[in-house]
């Protein structure tokens, strides 16, 4: 069994991440993908960032009626900072046969190498990423052959960007839904309009 680890702050989750998703999971031929919102990220300090449950409910969310997505709450129940090489050993405790393929994007991607215990990240899982561009694609792939591969790494750099969305750009104008109806599920938005999420 593929399964796709997809892991993020979802803040909120859009459409950008399910297509991302979707694409890794054709491209790859991942059985299924696991999205796993972060409790707290260790990379960066969120402004205005929703609660751990209602980034959970909005990946449910967004994830009704697609088929091989599941969202769990490993990193959540977890607390604290969530490190990669500790979701991802947990995950082969509960999926010990499966292949994990780590989603992620191509910024994250070019800093591998200072995560912490990156050799565990490799050694449990592939590394799937995605570039912004073509320029893009080859500082991936140099990145990759000069310094992931001798740490150990398995990589696949897909060779397409997908719509690029930003969960900011929508926090910013949720009063005006049909500017961001193309990059938001209906759902996901009726939740924050319900739960008055990001509103100052």
């Amino acid at each position: 069994m593929k399964t796709g680890v997809f892991g993020g702050t979802f803040n909120p989750v859009h459409k950008g991440h399910i297509m991302l998703a979707e694409y890794c999971m054709d491209s790859v031929g991942l059985d299924r993908i696991i999205m796993i919102p972060t409790a707290v990220p260790p990379h960066k300090i969120s402004n205005n960032l929703a609660s751990e449950n209602d980034r959970l409910n909005m990946c449910k969310l967004a994830c009704r009626g697609k088929e091989n997505f599941f969202v769990s709450d490993i990193e959540i129940k977890r607390q604290g900072k969530s490190y990669t090489y500790e979701t991802l050993t947990q995950l082969k405790e509960i999926y010990p046969d499966d292949h994990l393929y780590t989603i992620m994007g191509a910024d994250m991607f070019l800093t591998l190498n200072r995560w912490k215990n990156p050799e565990i990240i490799f050694e449990k899982s592939s590394i799937i990423t995605i570039p912004r561009d073509e320029e893009n694609k080859h500082e991936l792939e140099n990145f990759y052959n000069k310094v992931l591969k001798a740490m150990g790494a398995s990589s696949v750099i897909l060779p397409n960007p997908v719509m690029s969305v930003s969960s900011t750009f929508i926090r910013e104008n949720l009063d005006n839904f049909n500017l961001i109806s193309n990059m938001l599920d209906k759902g996901v938005y009726d939740y924050i309009i319900k739960n008055n999420l990001y509103r100052k």
